[in-house]
């Protein structure tokens, strides 16, 4: 018989990670409790829950970006199926958006494996230069760092940084990413700081969360806000003018093409 850690139910109980449902969970458990009973076992620690808490709340701050197009543009074709364009919006939380941080957290930890929470500045700052080579060397960029539309650095990194520091969670992976930063600083003679996905990979990092649910939880935070974007495209839409654009865009491609 297939069956789950997670929960199961009898004729007169719901059972959650041994939790019954009805007289232990509802009325005494929110939403970030119940995310991590439900993926680790256990509820969180109040320092845990305002880190979550935060992962959550800028998961879902966010304008217009491919992944609320897909959304919108899904709602524009199908309007019964919400579920059909919130789905459309999370699976464009790949690699370039939601997913780099999963991916920086992971890198993190992999280049942390080497040092201790008792690690020196001078032996963080040579593992961040290491970290800058390796990037280099396989022709990838260096994740988490810089920011095409915050020229003057990430306003949201030094709150995530700050909350780290509050709650016990900056440590050698937060550290490596400031110290990454330092380094393309002097390298490159300019100003650089960890953008937003830098900063929530190393809160990750640092809370020995499993990266994978890093991720999860950016796609929770993000789903709530699909929702909202697909009420707004419902009472003020723009998806039929976004695709009047792409009209328009062929129909010029088309006209030069002929008269070419």
């Amino acid at each position: 018989m297939h069956t789950t850690d997670i929960g199961y139910a009898t004729a007169d109980a719901v059972v959650i990670r041994g939790q019954d449902f009805s007289t232990e969970i509802l009325g005494k458990c929110d939403f970030v409790d119940m995310i991590l009973l439900t993926a680790v076992g256990r509820r969180p620690t109040a320092q845990e829950k305002v880190m979550i808490n935060m992962i959550l709340v800028m998961a879902a701050g966010h304008g217009v970006t491919p992944s609320v197009l897909s959304a919108r543009l899904t709602y524009l074709g199908a309007p019964e199926a919400l579920q059909g364009a919130v789905a459309a919006g999370m699976l464009g939380g790949g690699s370039v958006y939601l997913g780099p941080t999963q991916n920086i957290a992971q890198s993190l930890i992999d280049a942390c494996r080497q040092l201790d929470a008792t690690a020196s500045d001078a032996e963080v700052r040579q593992l961040a230069a290491g970290y800058i080579e390796a990037a280099k060397a396989a022709k990838k960029p260096v994740l988490g760092i810089g920011s095409g539309t915050h020229v003057d650095g990430d306003p949201r990194t030094s709150v995530i940084r700050q909350l780290s520091r509050d709650n016990g969670f900056y440590g050698l992976h937060w550290r490596l990413m400031d110290a990454v930063a330092d380094v393309l600083s002097e390298n490159k003679g300019r100003r650089f700081v960890a953008n937003g996905a830098g900063a929530m990979g190393a809160a990750i990092a640092d809370m020995q969360l499993d990266p994978l649910l890093g991720r999860g939880l950016m796609l929770t935070g993000r789903c709530a806000s699909l929702v909202a974007h697909i009420l707004e495209e419902r009472d003020r839409p723009i998806g039929q003018a976004v695709w009047d654009l792409v009209l328009e865009h062929e129909a010029h491609a088309q006209a030069g093409h002929v008269a070419a």
